[in-house]
């Protein structure tokens, strides 16, 4: 006679006179089916659908939002400037799932990266949501807000993504820069926020220069904001990118 344990290697009883062989032969063959033998992973950079491969005996999911897009400038004037507060950077999140509570598929979701707010002092728009189904989410980055014409002014910058569910880690996308005004310049330290998989976006140049700001790194990162220097046309905000979800399936 034989039985189990509780991770599925089966062993003889006192009462089971099968040649020792052969028990060995059993245990070796039964421990196969639950000692990691290879891995499959999928990367998602756009929506789709997962697919459990045969044999899985852990999935590990990774859950990257969006980044926030930054809003736009005003046209300014003689002696004033504008400078649009950087994006904030998408929510990561990561968790472990045994093949059961996984399932057989699983709907992927990828946050898109938000847009740039239009040209004027418009604001940018938040990151997209990434999911893997039910079991995780995280949130996209927040779009920052327009800037106008001022002489001297300090725009508040967009919060990082957070509060999305499940998962065993978490970690909030990185606030965007202000955007700051003073004396009539621009001060450029409205970066793009950071993301868990993407670095953060420098904020821009020269400060007489007039810029759309940069869009955010891949993955999940928010843009830097637009900025203007004095007597300029009004200009668009940049975009934050999108995230990615990428799932590691340990099989047999």
């Amino acid at each position: 006679m034989t039985a189990n344990t509780s991770k599925g290697i089966t062993y003889p009883q006192s009462s089971d006179h099968t040649r020792l062989w052969e028990h060995l032969q059993t245990l070796a063959t039964t421990a196969d089916g639950i000692i990691i033998g290879n891995v499959d992973r999928q990367i998602f950079t756009s929506s789709g659908t997962w697919t459990r491969p045969a044999g899985a005996i852990m999935v590990h999911v990774q859950v990257q939002g969006g980044g926030g897009g930054s809003g736009g400038c005003g046209a300014t004037v003689s002696g004033q400037a504008a400078c649009a507060p950087g994006a904030g950077g998408g929510e990561y999140a990561a968790g472990w799932f045994t093949p059961a509570t996984a399932g057989t598929s699983q709907a992927v979701t990828v946050g898109a990266g938000g847009n740039g707010g239009t040209a004027g002092a418009n604001a940018g728009s938040d990151g997209g949501t990434s999911s893997f189904g039910t079991l995780i989410t995280a949130l996209g980055g927040s779009g920052s807000s327009g800037s106008s014409s001022t002489a001297l002014a300090s725009v508040g910058a967009s919060n990082g993504g957070s509060g999305g569910t499940g998962g065993d880690f978490r970690m909030a996308g990185g606030d965007g820069g202000n955007g700051q005004v003073i004396s009539s310049t621009p001060i450029k330290c409205n970066n793009g926020g950071p993301a868990y998989l993407a670095n953060m976006r420098r904020a821009t140049g020269v400060a007489a220069t007039s810029t759309s700001g940069f869009s955010g790194y891949p993955y999940g990162g928010g843009a830097s904001g637009a900025s203007l220097g004095a007597s300029q046309a009004a200009i668009a905000g940049a975009s934050g990118a999108a995230g990615i979800v990428i799932v590691t399936t340990y099989i047999a």
